[in-house]
């Protein structure tokens, strides 16, 4: 599946993360951002359009209602961050850390998560469109009440991923794995799968295979 990339200048100049309380409105614009440490803060609204960030903490931080339009975050570590209700657009995500981060009711459009750990997120009530998970893990991530639409998991481990209440026709599984699932029966329709995972998915409903 091809999705838009994040539109970025080749050179950005460089600015602090901290210079977003120097502004009428906490935004960072066409820059570049380096090694930042801003874990355990409060920022609400936040706006980053056109901007890279990398090597950065952001542990514990609450970014309620942000905006990122055209931004690309490598290596960084959002692990328990509250990120719901926010619009994530033209985004990627290379080689970081998500743990247990809070995406809900949250409006993803043309992201890719790539080599990135991605264990007990939570995306649930939030509207997915042309997005791309690669070589992520997933464990315990939830997806629940989801509105998905052209999604791509590509060698993912799904292991205890919440699915319920979300409609996976058109969704490919095939290439991931998963020991345990929970899904809604009746959303199971036109998921792709793999021989392997449909007898899988066959035993989680009660079928006994002979």
């Amino acid at each position: 599946m091809q999705i838009d990339k994040p539109k970025l200048a080749m050179e950005l100049p460089e600015k602090r993360m901290h210079d977003i309380f120097f502004e009428e409105e906490p935004e960072l614009e066409v820059c570049q951002v380096q090694q930042a440490d801003f874990a355990n803060e409060s920022v609400y609204r936040l706006r980053l359009s056109k901007v890279v960030i990398r090597n950065s903490r952001f542990n514990n931080t609450d970014f309620t209602g942000m905006d990122l339009l055209d931004v690309r975050f490598e290596n960084c570590d959002f692990s328990n961050v509250k990120m719901s209700k926010s619009s994530i657009h033209r985004v990627e995500f290379q080689g970081c850390k998500m743990l247990g981060a809070d995406m809900t009711e949250s409006s993803l459009g043309n992201v890719h998560f790539h080599d990135s750990l991605v264990n007990l997120v939570s995306f649930g009530r939030s509207k997915m469109e042309k997005v791309i998970f690669s070589s992520c893990g997933l464990q315990g991530a939830d997806f629940y009440a989801n509105r998905m639409k052209k999604l791509e998991f590509t060698d993912c481990d799904l292991n205890e991923a919440n699915f319920e209440q979300t409609s996976l026709k058109g969704i490919d599984l095939s290439t991931s794995s998963f020991q345990q699932l929970t899904v809604s029966i009746e959303n199971l329709k036109g998921c792709i799968v793999s021989p392997h995972q449909a007898i899988q998915l066959a035993s989680l409903i009660g079928l006994v295979i002979k």
